[in-house]
């Protein structure tokens, strides 16, 4: 433990290898179908709002080796009420395992399959479908249905390649609400629907090269363009681990951005407990000479000032004191940034006894933070506490109170192993806190409902045959046209790239123009709650065909397109259907808004008319606000009709010119409001 912890900004790559840094991805993807996985479910319907709640709760079963999973035993211990709100347009009996499984979704197959061709996967011949326990009552029947389809594969990744461990095909867990005391709130909308789970080997040495493979991965399936998007669709679970620790797994991840900061906590968490278990070591604590007692301190704090007690002593609780022999000082160590080893015990109370109201534990490494001297000294007496001993307090109901002590003698007592084995929870502020035990090796399983089901040649080779160009292709391909980074990334990840060599090699387009349009114009369209993917590339051409033809201007496009959009989704919702003729479609559409592009006469004109006779106010002394407020005015005509920088270029030259002119004659070229003529 030689090596010096560095702030996040200052580690290197030689810092992340001296320490054996490993990291390792899990994305989960959403699958854009129309139905569920296993049922006939509508997929990707979304509502807060609900029919019915059912109440369930967990418990642990024997397995047919006649044992316990220490997750389903953690997860028991929280006597949770698990509450499913459920919508009758989203979920069916299928769903609360009241229904067997109908066969797997086939156009969730098939866009599995093209992912795990574009992962150079070795596909598997025969799917199996599998059980995965899920025991924190985010999936009612209390397992997952997974599949793998394909194992060992790779993607590049600078000058080396990147394992992949496996693909697997499987259903979406609930959507949590809350999560308070001995209740967890779930919303049933998400459960069930497609989702594949891309699983990396360790190859990563440090936080950034994760997120940037992240990124590699997130291209790479977004260009089949058969993904979901949108906040939820994919989230990603990122593995951790350094020489001497194991392997920790950090659960849902919102974005790769957060990645770096969340994997360098969990590497100076380790490296910490490491330390922290050395130091006990040098005191002679290991896991056969831990030793811990509680007792009941209610009456030992009677007239305390401490508002978190004294309030809990005005609810009738109780305040139980665990005594850790030997650990004085070790609640301080650091674990992550700004967080030390008492927050592990803090998380274990707060998931597993459901003490979730912060601060659910005070201890005497931070005495001076919390009660006085005076009742230290008391709680001290009370439990026959040596100096070297820390002193933890927890209080609540009598069973959650019993159940924290005994989570803070275990989490304590871990601490001289070293690092537990655990699923932990991403925080905002790029730490990470206690979720779950990490489940065993033993948690997925046959499932008996649903037969193998064969993988034929015949699927992947017309699963091949639909396959995009990997995104580290297309971006090569495209280095010579020049295009703004962030133009260059959404390409290379859109599943409309086909449309952009389209019109770039065949018709001449500015691949800026298009590439711009294509990803932020797009995207732009879509916030404003225009379905985008209801206009057809073949529509998209011909409004670019328009534009070369001279039909319409640059900046008409993205008026066409948007009235094109609303005129699709209209006659969908009607059930009228949508021509099949594009151009004649681009044409009625340019015909309504009158969009025929001005020629330069008219133009000209225009500005000219605008300059010699428009009205232009007192404050109007300098040729720059001259400027501005005539190319308001012209704009307003010909916007849609002429690209502002022509218009721009003209109303310069025609400034200039009556400047001149107006020198040239010894006259101001302020005009009088009311008539327009020169003073």
């Amino acid at each position: 433990m030689g090596y010096e912890f560095k702030p996040f900004d200052e580690m290197t790559p030689e810092d992340y290898a001296a320490i054996g840094l490993k990291a390792g991805l899990e994305i989960h993807q959403q699958l854009m179908t129309e139905k569920k996985l296993f049922c006939r479910c509508p997929a990707g319907h979304y509502s807060d709002s609900y029919d019915a709640e059912i109440l369930r709760h967990m418990r642990p079963t024997l397995s047919e080796l006649g044992e316990y999973d220490g997750t389903a035993l953690m997860e028991f211990k929280t006597k949770k009420e698990i509450v499913y709100r459920i919508h009758s347009d989203t979920v069916c009996t299928y769903e609360m395992d009241d229904t067997p499984p109908f066969m797997m979704n086939e156009a969730a197959l098939d866009i599995a399959v093209e992912v795990a061709l574009l992962l150079n996967l070795n596909l598997v011949n025969e799917l199996h479908i599998s059980r995965k326990q899920y025991l924190d009552g985010s999936i009612p029947t209390g397992f997952q249905r997974t599949t793998i389809l394909g194992v060992d594969g790779w993607i590049p990744y600078k000058n080396r390649k990147i394992g992949i461990a496996q693909l697997g095909l499987e259903e979406d867990a609930c959507r949590e609400v809350s999560d308070i005391g001995h209740q967890r709130v779930f919303l049933t909308d998400r459960l069930g629907m497609p989702l594949i789970e891309t699983v990396t080997k360790p190859d990563m040495r440090t936080p950034q090269e994760a997120a940037e493979v992240g990124e590699i991965l997130r291209r790479l399936v977004r260009a089949t363009g058969k993904m979901r998007v949108g906040h939820g669709a994919a989230r990603e679970d990122v593995n951790v681990s350094i020489d001497g620790g194991t392997r920790v797994e950090i659960k849902g991840v919102p974005s790769l951005s957060r990645v770096p900061l969340l994997i360098y906590n969990e590497a100076m968490r380790q490296w910490n407990l490491l330390r922290i278990r050395k130091l006990l070591e040098q005191r002679e604590i290991t896991p056969s000479t831990f030793s811990s007692s509680n007792a009941d301190v209610t009456r030992v704090l009677l007239g305390t000032q401490y508002v978190p007690i004294q309030q809990s002593m005005e609810r009738g609780e109780e305040i139980h004191c665990v005594r850790l022999d030997g650990y004085a000082g070790i609640l301080n160590e650091k674990t992550q940034t700004d967080t030390t080893f008492a927050k592990e015990i803090s998380d274990r109370v707060r998931v597993v006894a459901c003490l979730t109201t912060l601060p659910n534990i005070v201890h005497s490494d931070a005495a001076s933070e919390t009660l006085s001297a005076k009742f230290w000294k008391r709680i001290r007496q009370r439990m026959n506490a040596r100096p070297n001993d820390a002193l933890v307090l927890v209080w609540g109901n009598r069973e959650d109170v019993e159940c924290g002590c005994n989570e803070i003698a275990i989490r304590a007592r871990e601490a001289t192993e070293g690092i537990p084995s655990e699923t932990r929870q991403a925080l905002n502020d790029g730490t990470n806190g206690f979720e779950r035990i990490l489940p065993g090796p033993d948690r997925m399983y046959p499932d008996t409902d649903l037969p193998p089901q064969a993988l034929s040649s015949k699927r992947v080779d017309e699963a091949r045959s639909r396959l995009p160009e990997p995104p580290w292709l297309r971006e090569a391909r495209y280095e010579k046209y020049d295009l703004p980074d962030d133009v260059l990334d959404a390409l290379t990840s859109s599943p409309r790239v086909l449309l952009f060599d389209s019109l770039v090699d065949k018709l001449g387009v500015n691949p800026t123009l298009a590439g711009v349009f294509l990803s932020q114009h797009v995207k732009a369209l879509r916030r404003k709650g225009l379905m985008v993917e209801a206009l057809s590339d073949d529509e998209i051409y011909c409004v670019f065909e328009a534009h070369k033809d001279g039909r319409l201007s640059r900046e008409g496009i993205p008026e066409v397109v948007r009235r094109l959009m609303r005129r699709n989704r209209g006659r969908q919702e009607n059930g009228e259907g949508v021509t099949n003729d594009p151009r004649k479609n681009v044409q009625s559409a340019l015909d309504e808004l009158g969009l025929r592009p001005l020629s330069d006469d008219e133009l000209r004109r225009m500005v000219e008319k605008a300059v010699e006779e428009g009205e232009l106010p007192d404050t109007l002394v300098t040729h720059d606000k001259k400027h501005r407020y005539l190319m308001g005015v012209l704009m307003v005509e010909a916007r849609g009709r002429a690209e502002g920088r022509v218009v721009s270029n003209m109303l310069t030259e025609k400034l200039n010119a009556s400047d001149k002119l107006a020198a040239a004659e010894g006259k101001s070229t302020t005009r009088n409001p009311k008539n327009g003529k020169a003073g």
